[in-house]
């Protein structure tokens, strides 16, 4: 059985290869070659266990997960990922649960960006300067040639540890700019993206500081929660999902169709746009909204893809037990 921790992660795979992995996700859900109950989810007032298998035709993962969105001084999320041969049931893989998480999440908007972004965009902000938020901005970095990135957190002494994280990851020609405010934030942004566990919208409700945007929401994963205001689902020309999931699960899509603002048709899972699709031109003057709640698919992919890579290099830590 193949230990692999933050570091070994980082040494076996990219975060290019992570967002090829997020394509090939989706492929397999739109081929329903899987199965995948839904994530059981245990709730202690705003902290949340959830336990997610999943089984597909090449590996099969458990992904074990606390989420405490009041945590100040440690991360919000915790987690450890096994992965079985699928042959044999055999453990093949324990693998840092809370990093690979943060990867294929910061993957799945980086995918995002990668598809519906303009070739051209180059300024980015960030609303959360959380662990998401990080891997967030380095896999838009990967997609598109940032040159600014802006940056907002409600506890504003957070932000310098993020930027010399940030750093450490991009190239060094790309500005990091500090904002007062989420207004502030995105007031030049091309590129919005929002990192949050909120259950108010993170985002000023002002339409000429939000159309003609691609905006990206990771953060809210249950009804109650939001990130985005309502003004965002009168510009929008097209809203996209990661699973069908998140249209119940967060509060960013299930509020909408509850008040009527959207229609639940309105809305397209990215497996079937992919796989409908032969190409696809972005008009300057549209606005795309994407959200993100994350599914155990996602994890088997992106762990098998490691444990691989892992291999092929010689990366990792051998357990006997």
């Amino acid at each position: 059985m193949l230990f692999l921790n933050e570091e070994h992660i980082k040494e076996a795979v990219t975060m290019k290869d992570v967002i090829d992995a997020i394509d090939f996700t989706y492929e397999i859900y739109a081929s329903n070659h899987f199965q995948m109950p839904t994530r059981l989810q245990v709730r202690d007032g705003d902290n949340t266990l959830l336990l997610m298998p999943v089984l597909t035709e090449r590996a099969i993962a458990t992904k074990l997960v606390t989420v405490f969105p009041n945590n100040t001084e440690v991360p919000t999320l915790h987690g450890l990922v096994v992965l079985n041969d699928k042959q044999t049931g055999q453990i093949l893989s324990l693998l840092d649960g809370s990093f690979l998480t943060a990867l294929r999440t910061g993957a799945i908007g980086g995918n995002a960006v990668r598809h519906f972004a303009r070739k051209d965009d180059r300024k980015l902000a960030i609303i959360g300067t959380g662990v998401q938020g990080l891997y967030q901005a380095i896999a838009a970095c990967t997609e598109r040639n940032i040159s600014d990135i802006y940056l907002f957190n409600r506890t504003k002494d957070k932000i310098p540890g993020f930027k010399a994280s940030l750093e450490r990851w991009i190239e060094p020609n790309i500005r990091l700019h500090t904002a007062n405010s989420a207004k502030e934030a995105i007031s030049s942004a091309d590129i919005i993206i929002t990192a949050t566990t909120s259950y108010q919208p993170v985002l000023p409700d002002d339409p000429a500081l939000l159309k003609e945007k691609l905006i990206i929401g990771i953060g809210s994963f249950q009804p109650t929660m939001r990130e985005f205001p309502n003004t965002v689902y009168k510009l929008a020309n097209s809203i996209y999902v990661d699973t069908e999931h998140a249209i119940e699960e967060s509060g960013d899509i299930a509020i909408p169709i509850k008040e009527g603002w959207i229609k639940k048709e309105d809305v397209q899972t990215m497996s079937s746009w992919l796989t409908s699709q032969s190409s696809f031109h972005r008009e300057n003057h549209s606005t795309i909204l994407f959200k993100s709640v994350g599914m155990a698919l996602f994890d088997v992919v992106t762990a098998n893809l490691i444990y691989e890579k892992a291999r092929e290099k010689g990366i990792g830590v051998q357990l006997d037990f």
